[in-house]
């Protein structure tokens, strides 16, 4: 206790009120240099027109698509999240023209994607590319993962969810999710960056990856993630358009594997790889609608 009042006082002594006046100046610039960034990264009415008219005069298009948080809106029950009629409907149509390719890249387990969208004419990639199906074709697993791991790491997100009321943890095939969205939003962001210091110690020599998405902390195979996944279909000829629109730092994996033509758009107000940002889930189905006119 001597030791830490000992360490306080040298830096209070480090930070007089001169210091701390300078670092929350200085981090109210950045913050508004942030908001003036994601404002001109705002799809408007003018980039929305270009992209509508760059897609209807396109022959040979490519549209990845992430799922939660972007076709529909986060719930506090992830398995209660379905696809609305909206949504299928949009999907199917844009899956009917033949010159489009619909390539949904979820985090979702593949039993779930399989049941909510496996009678659509679309690809599907699910646990962020540990598994892909091709349109009409079976699902196979992008390379050999082992979930060997998870018997060491389950007993922490275990410690978690007793730690952290209303959170839970959800097991795919190859990752593990510590969700806390049920949890109280201030004890959950707390246990979310302790837990994830816990994780990234024990990981370390697992060759496993630290994943943190909206309410959730995930660990998966190190080297999986969706810009892999969505490699398999960019690279398979020369598309006359491609657009890609995610929602968290997991998609910033597509972002970075895009080629330098491609159409981008990461919703929500976070910074990101991606060329420009919608505000909504809604404002996501109405651009497809759009485009689909």
């Amino acid at each position: 206790q001597k030791e830490r009042n000992r360490m306080m006082q040298k830096r209070l002594q480090r930070y007089n009120v001169g210091r701390w006046a300078d670092e929350f100046i200085d981090r109210l610039l950045y913050t508004r240099k942030l908001q003036g960034e994601l404002e001109a990264r705002a799809l408007s009415y003018e980039a929305k027109s270009r992209l509508v008219r760059d897609f209807q005069q396109s022959g040979q298009r490519l549209i990845l698509l992430d799922y939660d948080g972007t076709l529909i809106p986060f719930s506090a029950k992830p398995e209660k999240v379905r696809p609305s009629d909206e949504v299928r409907k949009l999907l199917k149509k844009l899956a009917k023209d033949p010159k489009n390719e619909v390539v949904l890249i979820s985090g979702r387990d593949k039993h779930t994607l399989e049941k909510w969208f496996g009678g659509l004419k679309i690809g599907l990639v699910a646990e962020h590319g540990a598994w892909a199906k091709e349109k009409d074709k079976q699902w196979e697993m992008i390379e050999t993962l082992s979930s060997d791991w998870k018997e060491e790491v389950r007993p922490i997100l275990e410690l978690y969810v007793d730690r952290t009321p209303g959170s839970f943890v959800e097991e795919k095939e190859f990752s593990l999710v510590w969700h806390y969205r049920k949890a109280d939003p201030r004890l959950g962001e707390l246990r979310a960056r302790e837990l994830v210091n816990d994780l990234l110690n024990l990981t370390a020599n697992l060759n496993l990856q630290v994943l943190e998405g909206s309410r959730v902390v995930e660990v998966k195979n190190a080297g999986i993630n969706k810009g892999g996944a969505a490699l398999r279909w960019i690279s398979r000829k020369t598309w006359d358009f491609i657009l890609a629109i995610g929602d968290d730092l997991t998609d910033e994996d597509v972002f970075k594997v895009l080629p330098a033509t491609a159409w981008s758009i990461r919703v929500g107000v976070s910074a990101s790889l991606a060329k420009f940002n919608l505000g909504s889930t809604s404002q996501v189905i109405s651009l497809l609608t759009e485009m689909m006119k």
